[in-house]
């Protein structure tokens, strides 16, 4: 008699792979510790604040990485290891640093960051900053520069840095931002509603804003925010400031150029010529714009030097026109609201009423002349 034992073969299976099951769950601690197990190894040195690497031409580099701050990071809270942007450094010794200079350093290391962000570099590739590298200047701004090597941000919390961050090259631009309406807002009121460096330039395809086609684009920037009832309704700001420039005839000219030839310029006055550019101010500001007829005359007299002293009152500013303000001008819009409309209409029915009248007058005639006269009576006897 053959005798099997089926059961106890299950069970040596189940076991086994509970078995199996329990050394894998064993290890998975050990694995998710592996990249900060390898980051301590490189602090062992790198925690140094004194570590300093010296290049062949006498320039010096920061060895020194702050744990913590690289934890709270984009790449620590991803646990990327070192060894993730440093592959030639896993060994100690380190391999001798083939760079003459610290910024030859940087600039090699750039090309790490395209490994894992193909997207941005493709974008980089089009900006005004990789054009400035491509035409010998290497002091044109690479990831590092803006992002950080170690202590990477997300695009939301550094929102405050972005111009401090942009500062680095962009000195003067800065310091009047920093003095503007939108500066002032962000740096001592902490509101990130308000338009930083990026919003208006971009992130990584940064274009040349000397061009007539960001020119002709740049009301649209503007309106980006402006033009947004939701967010200007949180400030009592109308969006009236943006749809009368559209309507009027600099912004109508404008926007035919944008649509029809984007490349081509124009002389029409858009938003940063009347209202500058980084240097914005509020209209509460002496110096701004609209504070006074006579800043506003001398804004007008940049595009027409024969302004005279009344050429401002031709401009009803950025609002629509009401009885309190400029009664003149809304009866009049409010007469031609009226009278254009009827007049078209009565024109309307005019030509329907005079067709249909020559409609009815060609029935009748052909109904007439179809009916036999008496003389064709009498003929039709004789006959």
């Amino acid at each position: 008699m053959r005798i099997t034992h089926t059961g106890h073969r299950w069970q040596i299976i189940i076991f086994s792979f509970l078995l199996t099951a329990l050394w894998v769950s064993s290890q998975l601690p050990a694995l998710a510790q592996a990249p900060i197990k390898e980051n301590e190894q490189c602090l062992t040195c790198h925690s140094n604040p004194d570590l300093v690497v010296e290049f062949p031409d006498g320039s010096t580099a920061s060895g020194h990485i702050r744990s913590v701050a690289y934890s709270q990071s984009v790449h620590g809270q991803e646990a990327m290891t070192c060894s993730g942007c440093h592959p030639n450094h896993q060994e100690y010794p380190h391999p001798a640093i083939s760079a003459t200079n610290s910024r030859e350093f940087t600039l090699q290391l750039n090309e790490t960051c395209f490994e894992c962000h193909p997207d941005q570099a493709d974008k980089v590739q089009d900006s005004v900053h990789a054009q400035a590298m491509a035409d010998g200047n290497e002091n044109a701004a690479v990831c590092v520069d803006c992002h950080t090597a170690h202590t990477t941000l997300s695009l939301h919390e550094a929102r405050r840095e972005i111009a401090a961050t942009c500062r680095q090259c962009h000195a003067t631009i800065y310091d009047e931002y920093a003095t503007s309406i939108h500066g002032k807002a962000l740096f001592e009121e902490h509101n990130t509603d308000v338009p930083t460096c990026i919003d208006c330039h971009g992130v990584h395809n940064v274009e040349d804003p000397h061009t007539a086609q960001f020119r002709l684009r740049s009301p649209s920037l503007c309106g980006s925010c402006h033009a947004d009832e939701a967010l200007m309704s949180k400030y009592d700001i109308p969006t009236d400031v943006f749809e009368t420039y559209v309507a009027d005839f600099h912004g109508t000219t404008v926007t035919l150029f944008e649509k029809q030839t984007p490349d081509a310029a124009t002389n029409k006055a858009v938003c940063y010529d009347c209202h500058g550019v980084h240097a914005i101010l509020p209209m509460s500001d002496p110096n701004a714009i609209a504070n006074s007829k006579e800043n506003l005359l001398k804004t007008c007299q940049k595009c027409h030097p024969d302004a005279t002293t009344n050429f401002p009152d031709s401009w009803t500013s950025h609002y629509q026109p009401t009885f309190e303000k400029q009664p003149l001008v809304a009866t009049i819009n409010l007469f031609y609201l009226i009278v254009i409309p009827a007049t078209v209409g009565f024109m309307a029915v005019f030509v329907l009423s005079d067709a249909g009248r020559r409609v009815l007058t060609r029935r009748n005639h052909t109904a007439e002349a179809s009916q036999p006269t008496p003389n064709d009576d009498k003929k039709a006897e004789d006959a």
